[in-house]
């Protein structure tokens, strides 16, 4: 599955993390808070590693459960830029 990946500080240069199927809007109970882009067209499928704080498993179960996914942790600090 293809997903877009936003970000949101926290606190110290940590983030946490937003992801929805490529090309769906962030849901409205989400809308509220000042997400940004971190990656677009993110592979994420259960045999990948995490992707931006988010286990792919888990991404892929919440996904499946209300349509998007959120980091459950702040611990998560940007390793990668932006793609161009």
């Amino acid at each position: 599955m293809k997903v877009d990946v936003y970000k949101r500080p926290e606190r110290e240069g940590l983030f946490s993390y937003l992801a929805v199927p490529e090309g769906r809007p962030i849901p409205e109970e989400a809308t509220n808070i000042d997400w940004e882009t971190a990656e677009n067209s993110v592979d994420l499928d259960e045999n990948n590693e995490s992707v931006l704080g988010l286990s792919a498993e888990d991404a892929l179960s919440q996904i499946s459960d209300k349509g998007y996914a959120i980091s459950h942790t702040q611990h998560y600090k940007m390793s990668i830029g932006p793609s161009v």
